[in-house]
């Protein structure tokens, strides 16, 4: 049968040879005009667009137009186990938090699971990969640190260093009396969002915000009853508005 109107059974044969680059004589309605058609069409549609990307360790190849996120867990999953359990919270899902965070997300996460560490290098690691992805063209803007507890801490103490650059933070449970716990004095710039669990000990940045050169400063609780553990499971609570401020400020 034709496939649309006018066309003829032989006109459907030399546009499928014609894919091939057999076809030398066209018959029917078009004639050879609907292999440049069919040509142009092929050219259009994209084939094989990059998708985005879950990365346990810096990105060997780095996409300057893209967007990046990296989330740095908890203490407790410093190590081998991507699932401790802890006493009175329960078990931290690492893996699960990383598909959460990432689906749907529009933007390339790098999740890397700490070696058990007393001391804060990380941080330094966390501002070179900052450097590189910004030597590499991609925007400052279209960076954010996100971090929890000890992750948070150390997210904090990068963004410090890099806040003339102007990137993204997301503090998660870090805070006590306005301050990065352990850590006063922290200056930061670009966006800063904190998020809180009610029923935890830990609490708002505001000091830390008023303190900072920011861009914005947005501050969300959540109150599951929780506490700290409210953030060891990928909660709506929490991965809901996290997901939507960083697709408001990451771009």
């Amino acid at each position: 049968m034709p496939e649309w109107p006018g066309q003829t059974n032989n006109h459907r044969w030399c546009i499928s040879r014609t894919v091939l680059g057999e076809c030398k004589h066209c018959t029917g309605p078009g004639g050879c005009m609907d292999r440049v058609f069919l040509l142009a069409l092929i050219v259009l549609i994209p084939i094989g667009a990059r998708a985005f990307e879950i990365y346990d360790h810096f990105p060997d190849s780095i996409h300057a137009t893209e967007r990046y996120v990296i989330y740095s867990h908890g203490l407790i999953v410093e190590g081998n186990d991507p699932k401790p359990v802890s006493p009175k919270y329960g078990q931290y899902d690492f893996p699960a938090i990383k598909q959460s965070l990432f689906k749907d997300g529009g933007f390339n996460l790098i999740a890397y699971q700490r070696p058990k560490s007393s001391d804060d290098s990380y941080a330094d690691t966390l501002k070179s990969w900052v450097h590189r992805l910004i030597d590499a063209g991609v925007a400052p803007s279209r960076i954010t640190l996100v971090g929890f507890s000890r992750g948070a801490q150390l997210t904090a103490l990068s963004s410090n260093s890099l806040a003339s650059t102007e990137i993204n933070t997301a503090l998660i449970a870090i805070c006590e009396n306005g301050e990065v716990s352990h850590t006063p004095g922290l200056n930061l710039g670009g966006n800063l969002l904190s998020i809180y669990e009610t029923s935890d000990e830990l609490g708002s940045c505001d000091k830390l915000a008023a303190r900072s050169h920011l861009k914005s400063f947005k501050e969300l609780t959540i109150s599951t009853g929780k506490k700290h553990g409210a953030f060891f499971q990928p909660l709506p609570e929490w991965i809901a508005p996290l997901k939507q401020w960083i697709a408001t400020t990451n771009r």
